[in-house]
């Protein structure tokens, strides 16, 4: 996230110094999964590199750092980091380390994906490879906003704001899918999804109302399962009950929604920097959909909120190998 030009100064959440309980409860939670393994493609900054470092140091996950190791040592050095007993995987430049990244947890020697320093997209191409070797599933990748927002009680999610720009209904229907999922991984139980729109009556005018009430119908047919869809809901009768009340909304999500899914990534992606930017909220994320949770990290992120998106990855991580060895048993 950057700062708009000329607003160098306007406070963000990284200015934020108090703990957040939300995140609080889910580093501890992470703390007591048993160690797993985050490889980290090409931290070659301070603070991916940092970020890797601290949650080891905090007890979330051992690392693996994939990138050039002259590179990495000489951040290291300059920045105080110590790589004593880290493993390092020596890379020529950040399209490698992605790669090989990718080759470590297809090769089952991590259960964690970590973003570092290089581009988004050149880690998300290597996921998904289409050669047979990326970590491609049958559903499609998404990003989820774990959001702190001081104004309400709980965590809200917000997706999809980083991977899906303009997505279609069976997209948006992965989208509302991995979110789900994700709220009953961290142990949040079934969730109340709000599909967003500009109106919360059904229009042709606007074309997400209609994609809105056609997620809600996919939940009703069993297309979507584990949560509590409704919509089109604007954004203020989602999150309102006072809102809803005025508008007359009789819905068990309206007023107490805990995930708000966008219409497009634009959408998405202004709603979480408004609450982070404005409303001094802190927005820790995710990107689900692959075989294992991905990690990215902002240069904007507070230190607790890099440390929450690593604690969200690992108990999301464990809640697959869970869910894996049960459906084992019953195979």
């Amino acid at each position: 996230m950057n700062h708009p030009a000329g607003l160098d100064s306007a406070p963000t959440a990284a200015d934020r110094t108090g703990p957040s309980s939300h995140y609080s409860r889910l580093i501890e939670q992470a703390r007591k999964e048993h160690s797993r393994i985050c490889v980290v493609a090409h931290p070659c900054d301070d603070v991916s590199l940092g970020a890797a470092l601290q949650a080891r140091a905090q007890g979330l996950f051992e690392i693996v750092l994939v990138g050039p190791q002259a590179r990495l040592h000489a951040v290291a050095a300059e920045h105080g980091f110590s790589l004593e007993g880290v493993t390092l995987i020596d890379t020529p430049h950040s399209h490698a380390s992605a790669e090989r990244a990718v080759e470590e947890v297809l090769a089952g020697r991590a259960q964690l994906l970590m973003k570092g320093s290089l581009h988004t997209d050149e880690l998300i191409q290597a996921v998904l490879c289409t050669q047979g070797k990326g970590l491609r599933t049958g559903r499609r990748l998404s990003h989820v906003f774990i959001m702190d927002v001081p104004s309400y009680p709980e965590p809200l999610f917000v997706t999809d704001g980083a991977i899906n720009i303009f997505p279609d209904l069976s997209t948006k229907a992965d989208i509302v899918q991995n979110a789900i999922d994700l709220h009953h991984g961290l142990g949040l139980g079934k969730p109340l999804v709000a599909i967003l729109s500009a109106v919360e009556q059904v229009t042709e005018k606007i074309p997400t109302t209609l994609e809105a009430a056609a997620l809600c119908k996919m939940a009703d047919r069993g297309q979507i399962t584990g949560g509590v869809l409704d919509g089109p809901l604007a954004l203020d009768n989602a999150i309102s009950l006072e809102a809803a009340r005025i508008k007359g909304i009789v819905s068990p999500v309206a007023g107490r929604a805990q995930i708000l899914v966008a219409p497009d990534l634009e959408a998405g992606n202004m709603l979480a920097k408004n609450l982070t930017f404005l409303s001094g909220a802190q927005a820790a994320g995710i990107v689900m959909g692959a075989r294992v949770p991905i990690i990215l990290t902002s240069r904007a992120d507070s230190a607790q909120t890099r440390m929450a998106s690593c604690a969200v990855a690992s108990i999301y991580a464990g809640y697959l190998e869970r869910k894996v060895a049960v459906e084992a048993q019953h195979s």
